[in-house]
């Protein structure tokens, strides 16, 4: 009901944009609106930031999708669909037997629909990418900095060269110095990041860039949303959209820049780990070393939601079964579960189509990945910030905001639905995107 007045509504009463502008879409992961809407009263001094709400046009939050997690968002934000249409279902693959070394949707032969980069390559439009999720492998990508990582070894980096656009890192590298490790969530591998992006920028001039920070993110669920730490991290991205707004503005003064995130952010502290009811109902088994042997159901866990899948969907009594055991742990106020949905809610929320149940954790509450047999139910949380609840809860609304030639300046267009954002984005290029499920703002 709310996507769908949302949807009714943004075609009278936002204002009108120019088309057929070079755009740079900038995502900062995990931005909550607030922190920049109401950035003087939290003491967060981001003039960078701040431009968009004075020369531009902001929502004062976007609706986001299930689960409220980075790559599903991501997804989103360049396809204008649900996960259940493009397919990018959580940020992890499913891997119930836990041999992928927590693999995540890397590449983007993952995506099912057309995104933002391919209508722009089949414009002619140049296409610039610097980390943005799921970009391994995106032909329509002219240079290519795709995010992708494994152990942490230093093979990692030698992996991203080689997954990159031929002969376009060794000499940025020459020039910049080494560039940051995918795994490297840190501010300064974001610095490094952007410094490399300026240089794209700067040298290829593309027609449409992304860029990706997720240092906010990290932070975030290490310290908290809005702690101290938070707040100096984001002053320091601040710096970086500053330098990314001026190469932009260089390489292409007619530019549109467009700011936005995947998620808000909830306090939590308390972890959840499902997997160990699930064991002890026989419904994953075991060997003799601890390692996952068999399941016939078992979690797939995004933050603070789960998705549940059947080995069988269609076996009526395993689902009976699971059903029940999930009746029960909603009952237990120790499993803190707020919500358990089915296949007709999660088909309407646009979510994983594969999943039989999906659970919402209340709030405070994380999922928790599997940590063996006697892993306790419920835990001290590792971390003090979380994402991933269903996308209801207001601390999940995301961030977006736009500024450039056509586009009202201090203008709000209040609460926006996430899926607008790619063919907002798209009417600027002057391209299309059929496949998207709403409009575009106006």
């Amino acid at each position: 009901m709310i996507r769908t007045l949302l949807t009714a509504t943004l075609a009278f009463t936002l204002p009108a944009v120019a088309a057929a502008a070079p755009v740079l879409l900038i995502s900062i992961d995990g931005l909550r609106p607030g922190d920049v809407l109401e950035a003087e009263s939290r003491g967060l001094k981001i003039p960078a930031l701040r431009e968009f709400v004075t020369k531009g046009s902001t929502a004062t939050g976007a609706l986001g999708v299930l689960p409220t997690v980075t790559y599903p968002s991501h997804t989103t934000l360049l396809t204008g669909v649900s996960p259940a249409k493009h397919d990018v279902v959580s940020n992890t693959t499913f891997d119930p037997l836990q041999i992928n070394q927590g693999g995540w949707y890397w590449y983007a032969s993952d995506i099912k629909v057309p995104t933002l980069w391919d209508a722009a390559a089949r414009k002619g439009i140049s296409v610039a990418n610097i980390h943005w999720p799921v970009s391994v492998g995106a032909a329509s990508i002219r240079w290519n900095l795709p995010q992708l990582w494994r152990t942490g070894h230093p093979d990692d980096e030698k992996l991203v060269a080689a997954l990159s656009t031929p002969g376009l890192l060794g000499p940025l590298q020459a020039k910049l110095g080494a560039y940051a490790p995918g795994i490297d969530e840190s501010i300064e591998g974001d610095e490094t990041r952007g410094k490399f992006a300026v240089q794209i920028i700067a040298d290829k001039k593309p027609g449409f860039a992304t860029v990706y920070l997720t240092a906010l993110d990290h932070t975030q669920h290490l310290t908290g949303p809005g702690s101290a730490q938070s707040h100096a991290v984001l002053v320091r991205i601040d710096a970086i959209v500053a330098k990314l707004v001026a190469a932009e503005k260089r390489a292409h003064p007619g530019a549109v820049i467009a700011i936005v995130s995947d998620h808000g952010f909830d306090v939590t502290s308390t972890e959840i780990n499902l997997f160990r009811p699930f064991i002890d109902a026989g419904l994953i088994v075991l060997d003799g070393e601890g390692k996952i042997k068999s399941w016939d159901a078992t979690p797939w866990i995004s933050g603070g939601s789960i998705a549940v899948m059947l080995a069988r969907p269609s076996d009526a009594a395993l689902k009976a079964k699971v059903a029940a055991l999930l009746a029960s742990l909603k009952a237990n106020p120790e499993a803190m579960i707020a919500d358990v949905i089915e296949a007709p809610a999660i088909a309407a929320a646009g979510a994983n189509p594969q999943a039989s149940f999906y659970l919402n954790l209340a709030p405070g509450a994380l999922s928790g990945g599997f940590k063996g047999k006697d892993a306790p139910l419920s835990s001290p949380a590792k971390y003090k910030g979380m994402h991933g609840y269903f996308p209801a809860a207001p601390s999940m609304r995301s961030t977006f905001m736009i500024m450039g030639p056509g586009i009202a300046a201090n203008h709000s267009y209040g609460e926006i639905d996430m899926r607008a954002i790619a063919p907002t984005v798209a009417r600027l290029l002057g391209v299309a995107l059929p496949d998207a499920e709403v409009a575009a703002l106006k």
